[in-house]
C-alpha cells in the first residue's frame, strides 16, 4: 500500500516539474542573464511579449472633480431650489457626456439648505472639510449665500453665487463671484424699463422686506431719480404676505401709472390676482423672483401682461440657451426658469475656468474667471466679462407673460446701463 502511495507521489512530482518547465516565465529575468547597462538604453520594443487583449494593463480611472452645491429643496423656496439643483445637474451631465474637464468627470456634491443661513454655513464647512470640493456654487437666496460666502473665502475655495443678488455677497473677498445680475443693476434696468421703454412717470413701489427686495428697490430708486420718475407711494410687506388689498387701496388713490413690486412667485401671484380682483389695471413690473412657472401656474389669467426683469430670454436663438431650455424640458418635464439657468451657467463657468487653468488650483480657477471674455457657453449670456469686483457684465432681459408663457419684451444691452 505504501509503495503504491509513494509511487503515485513521485509520479505527481515529476509531472509538476514538467509543467513548470514548460510554462511561460512571468517573473523578472535573473540578474546573470540581463544585458549590460549600456545595452538597455534602447530597448527593443518589437521583442517585447504581447499580452492577450484581456490581460492588457489599464490605467486606474482618475478621481472626479468635485463641485459643491447647495440650494433650498425644502421649505418656502423649494421650487427655486429644486430648479437650481436640477439645472446644475443638467450642466454636469452635458459636460461629462462631452468628455468632462481635463480628462476627468465632474461630480456635483449637493445639500439642501432650506434657504436658512445657519444651514448654509454648516453645509459650506462640510463641503470644504469633508467633501474636499475644489469650488462651490450657491443655488440659494441672498441670506443663505451671504452666510456661506465668508467660509469659502477663509478656506480659499472659489464660490459662485448663481442668482442671489445682494451686493455684499461679492464684497466678501477675491474668491467670491456672481453669475446673476447684481441687484442694483437689475433695479436700475427696472427704472429704465418704466421711464424710457414704457414712458411712464408715476410709480408705486412695493418692497418685500428682505435683502432681495430692499436691494432691488435701492437700485430702482437711484435710477428713477436720474430719470425724473415720481414715486407716488412706497410700501414694504413681510416675506410670505398673502393679503395685499389694503396696499392695493393705497395704490388706487395714489394716482400711480405703474407698480414696481419686488417679491417671489408666491407673493407675486397673490398680488397680481388681487389687483385684478380689485379692478386695478395698471402695468406691474416684477423681477427675477417672479421668473418661475409656478408664478404663472398660481396667478393663472391674472399673470397675463405682467412684465419682469430677468437674466433669461426664452426667445433667444443662442445655441446654449436653446440647448438648456430644450434639454431641461425633455429631462424634467417642465419649463426652465431664470434661477435654474443661472445655476446651469455657474457650473459651465467653473468647468471653463478649470479647463482654462489646466488645474484645480483655487487661485488658477479664480484667475481664469477674472479673465473670461465674451463667453457664450451659458444659457443667460453672453457674459462679456467680470468686473474687478467680481460682478458679471452681460445683457439683461425683460419678459412679458403672454398666452401663459414668458416672452421677450425688451433687451437691455447698453454697456453703461448693465455694468455694475
Amino acid at each position: 500500500m505504501y509503495k503504491k502511495f509513494f509511487s503515485g507521489l513521485i509520479a505527481l512530482i515529476v509531472l509538476s516539474m514538467l509543467v513548470v518547465a514548460c510554462a511561460p516565465q512571468t517573473t523578472a529575468t535573473p540578474e546573470a542573464t540581463q544585458p549590460p547597462a549600456a545595452e538597455t538604453a534602447a530597448p527593443q520594443v518589437t521583442e517585447e511579449p504581447t499580452m492577450p487583449a484581456t490581460e492588457q494593463p489599464t490605467e486606474a480611472p482618475q478621481e472626479p472633480i468635485k463641485i459643491g452645491f447647495f440650494s433650498p429643496t425644502t421649505g418656502f423656496a423649494a421650487a427655486d431650489g429644486t430648479s437650481a439643483l436640477q439645472s446644475a445637474q443638467l450642466a454636469v451631465k452635458i459636460i461629462n457626456e462631452n468628455g468632462g474637464v481635463l480628462g476627468r468627470q465632474l461630480e456635483l456634491v449637493f445639500y439642501d439648505d432650506a434657504a436658512k443661513p445657519d444651514q448654509a454655513s454648516a453645509i459650506a464647512r462640510k463641503l470644504i472639510e469633508q467633501d474636499k470640493v475644489v469650488a462651490a456654487v450657491s443655488g440659494s437666496y441672498s441670506g443663505a449665500t451671504r452666510a456661506a460666502a465668508p467660509i469659502f473665502q477663509e478656506a480659499g475655495i472659489p464660490m459662485l453665487s448663481a442668482y442671489a443678488i445682494h451686493p455684499d455677497i461679492t464684497k466678501t473677498g477675491n474668491m467670491i463671484y456672481r453669475i446673476g445680475t447684481l441687484a442694483n443693476v437689475e433695479g436700475r434696468v427696472g427704472a429704465e424699463l418704466v421711464g424710457k421703454v414704457m414712458n411712464l412717470k408715476k410709480v408705486a413701489i412695493l418692497t418685500v422686506d428682505n435683502d432681495f427686495g430692499i436691494s432691488l428697490t435701492d437700485g430702482f430708486k437711484q435710477h428713477a431719480a436720474e430719470l425724473g420718475l415720481e414715486i407716488v407711494l412706497e410700501e414694504k410687506y413681510p416675506l410670505g404676505e398673502t393679503e395685499f388689498r389694503p396696499i392695493i387701496g393705497k395704490i388706487k388713490s395714489s394716482g400711480a401709472e405703474v407698480v414696481y413690486a419686488t417679491g417671489y412667485y408666491n407673493e407675486a401671484a397673490n398680488l397680481v390676482t388681487q389687483m385684478k380682483d380689485e379692478g386695478l389695471n395698471i402695468p406691474i413690473i416684477g423681477q427675477e423672483g417672479y421668473d418661475s412657472p409656478k408664478f404663472i401656474e398660481l396667478a393663472g389669467p391674472a399673470a397675463e401682461g405682467v412684465i419682469i426683469t430677468t437674466d433669461l430670454n426664452r426667445d433667444s436663438d443662442r445655441p446654449m440657451t436653446r440647448t438648456f431650455l430644450e434639454q431641461y424640458k425633455a429631462t424634467y418635464g417642465e419649463d426652465a426658469d431664470m434661477v435654474g439657468a443661472s445655476a446651469f451657467d455657474a457650473v459651465m463657468v467653473l468647468a471653463y475656468a478649470i479647463k482654462t487653468a489646466g488645474s484645480t488650483d483655487p487661485m488658477a480657477i479664480v484667475n481664469a474667471i477674472a479673465n473670461l471674455k465674451d463667453f457664450e457657453d451659458v444659457a443667460t449670456g453672453p457674459f462679456w466679462n467680470f468686473t474687478a469686483d467680481r460682478e458679471v457684465v452681460r445683457p439683461v432681459s425683460s419678459q412679458i407673460v403672454k398666452d401663459g408663457a414668458f416672452h421677450l419684451y425688451h433687451e437691455f444691452d447698453d454697456i453703461k446701463l448693465v455694468t455694475p
